[in-house]
Parts: C-alpha cells; structure tokens; sequence
C-alpha cells in the first residue's frame, strides 16, 4: 500500500459526532494519517482531542490559520469539519496555500459563496471534495451501475426521501432538546436543506447522471423548534422526462434516519434503504420481486473485495461506506483514475438546486432552471 496520505483536521472535535466519523472513516483503510488538528475553539476540548487521537501536543493548535501556516508543507490535505456557515473562509484560507481540501457538507451555506469557492478553486487548481458518504454504500453504487447500463430500461419516476425525528421527538418532562444555534437560522437555503437536501439531491443525480429542469417546492414547519423549516417536499422533472419526488425533514417521528430511494423504469423497479444497506429489492416487467444482497452472483460493483471487509453475514454500514468514500478520495489525491470523489463544481450546482427550491416555496411557484 502507498504511504498514507497527511491529514490536518479543522474543526470536529471529541464532542462532535461528525468528527470522531471522519477520524474513523479516514483511516480505517490505510489511506490517511492525522497529522495535525485545530479541532474546538474550547482550548480544553482541543487538547483533549488531540491527545485521545495520538496527536503530539505540538501538533495541537488552538488557531487553524496558524496551523494552515505552519503544517501546510506537511500536509497531503485538510479537513473541514467545522459549521457549514464557518466553511467560507476556512476553505479560502487553505485555497491561499493552496491545499487540497476534504469539506463536510454543506459545502458552503449559498450559492454565491459557492461560486466565490469555485472561482477560487479554478484559479489555484487545486482540488476540493465534499462529503456526500451515502454514495459510498456498496448497495448504492451497484444500483447506480445497473441504472446505467439499462437493467431498468428507461428510467421514469424516482421517490426519494430522508425523514428524521430530531426537531420533534421530546424527552421524557415534553421539553425538546434543542438543535445548535445555528441550526435555528434559515438563509437563502433553508438550513435541514443544507444538512438533508444536499444528501438526496446528489444521491439522485449519482444515481441517475441526469440533471433537474425545473423544481417545485414546499416549505414546512412542523415541529416544536420555532421559525425554522424543519420539512421540504420538492417534485422535479428532469432530463429524459425523469420526474423525482424529495421529501425530508427533522419533524417525522419514529425515524431515526429513514433515506430510502425507490427508482422506477420502463422494464424494472428498485428500492434501497439506508437502514437496510446490504439490500437492494428489484422488481422486473413481470412484478416478479427479488432481494439482491451485496454478495450476489450478478453483482458487478457491490461484490467487488474493496466492499467485502467482511463475509456475507457481517453487515457493513455507515462508517464502512464514510471509509469507502474515503478511499476514493485517496485514489483522487494520488491522481488515479476515480469517478465516485465528489467536487466542488458538482456541490456547486446541488446547492443552486436547493436555492431555487428555497425560491419555489416562497413564491410558491414553479422555477425553471
């Protein structure tokens, strides 16, 4: 295996779900190291990261820039992991080294910080990738290989949904644990946009390699944290007279996460569901229904050994799929051919999606693309 890749993380400290993710995913295979970190403004929750990660204190900074400043020759890439409404200027100022930069989504909060980003980007040359892990799923991508090779004939409905519980679900005295402050402002894309859309709308776009034309949208409030929209529903046509339904929201009790995309073709359907990520039911011309799971004879992407760490029977996941991500990243750094790494362009045009939605459901009309 080649040397693994040098990391410095910025933000995702000991507290954060996302960063202890990250810190697992990145080196579960080998790929990366982590060199460096600026991982909390909390000097304490700084250092006790680090340290629980095997980091030197030196190599523990309490200011991202000084570290940008002092670590970028010894870096392979940074991690941005920090608020998405934080992203701007932390991507910036590692555009400046330049450094290859791996960003969580959101990438950034609007389209034209995007666009400044992207500028950037092209103007240094220098990659940037954006985290949308769910594609990694082995199920997930051997979907999207017998989508485009026609095993559902011509496609015509997608349903895709992502339904979670956390701006609803209460604790026991009925009081609701509230989100992070700025999970409680809404911009020119609504922030569960920013934290569930950017997920299906690329999952349907990987999936499909087509592009909306139009989109029509409603914004919801559901849910008992206040003047936030906690529900988007979108219907859009896209290319090849494609027509995909989203739904997704933080007000849906009973889920923890529930993703799950029904695709529908002229000779086939198929459904994927993220708490049953090993499977994938098929339906042919004749309503004739199978399961196929990630082992199956007919695989061609899923049975592949970089999906299989473990025997039939031993269910990957979540990280497993965050590392799979990972590894395509690596093989992007290194410069091999790669077609799962997600950049910044590709987050680009999500985003203007999720703003011309966000447009849709406030003049409540439909927005031609």
């Amino acid at each position: 295996m080649a040397k693994p890749l040098r990391l410095a993380f910025i933000g995702g400290g000991i507290n954060s779900a996302i960063g202890m993710t990250h810190k697992i995913a990145s080196q579960m295979d080998g790929h990366f190291q982590l060199t460096a970190g600026c991982f909390s403004r909390d000097e304490s929750i700084n250092q006790q990261t680090g340290a629980a990660w095997g980091l030197e204190k030196h190599a523990i900074y309490q200011d991202a820039l000084l570290m940008l400043e002092k670590e970028h020759q010894h870096l392979d890439a940074v991690v941005v992991l920090t608020p998405t409404p934080a992203h701007r200027d932390i991507l910036l100022a590692c555009l400046e080294y330049p450094l290859p930069i791996i960003c969580e989504k959101a990438m950034v909060a609007t389209v034209g910080d995007a666009q400044e980003i992207q500028q950037r980007v092209d103007e240094v040359n220098s990659p940037l990738y954006v985290t949308f892990n769910y594609t990694g799923y082995p199920m997930v991508r051997e979907l999207r290989q017998r989508l485009l090779s026609g095993g559902l004939g011509r496609i015509q409905q997608v349903m895709v949904e992502m339904p979670q519980e956390g701006f609803s679900r209460c604790r026991n005295d009925g009081s609701v644990t509230l989100p992070q402050l700025w999970r409680r402002v809404d911009g020119e894309i609504p922030t569960v946009s920013l934290d569930l859309g950017v997920h299906v709308h690329q999952l349907v776009e990987f999936l499909t390699d087509k592009q909306a034309l139009d989109v029509y949208a409603i914004n919801s409030t559901f849910a008992r944290v206040p003047n936030v929209v906690d529900t988007v529903n979108i219907i859009s046509r896209y290319s090849d007279d494609m027509v995909c339904n989203y739904w997704y929201g933080k007000a849906a009790l009973g889920f923890r996460n529930g993703l799950r995309i029904r695709i529908y073709g002229t000779e086939g359907s198929a459904e994927w569901l993220q708490m049953e990520p090993e499977y994938l039911r098929l339906a042919d011309i004749h309503g004739n229904v199978r399961i196929v799971d990630r082992t199956a004879g007919d695989n061609t992407i899923a049975s592949l050994d970089r999906y299989c760490r473990f025997k039939a029977g031993h269910p990957a996941g979540f990280i497993e799929a965050f590392a799979n991500y990972y590894c395509d990243i690596a093989a992007a750094l290194r410069g091999e051919a790669n077609s799962y790494a997600i950049d910044s362009a590709t987050a680009l045009q999500g985003l203007s999606f999720l703003e011309s939605a966000n447009r849709s459901a406030i003049a409540q009309q439909k927005i031609v693309l």
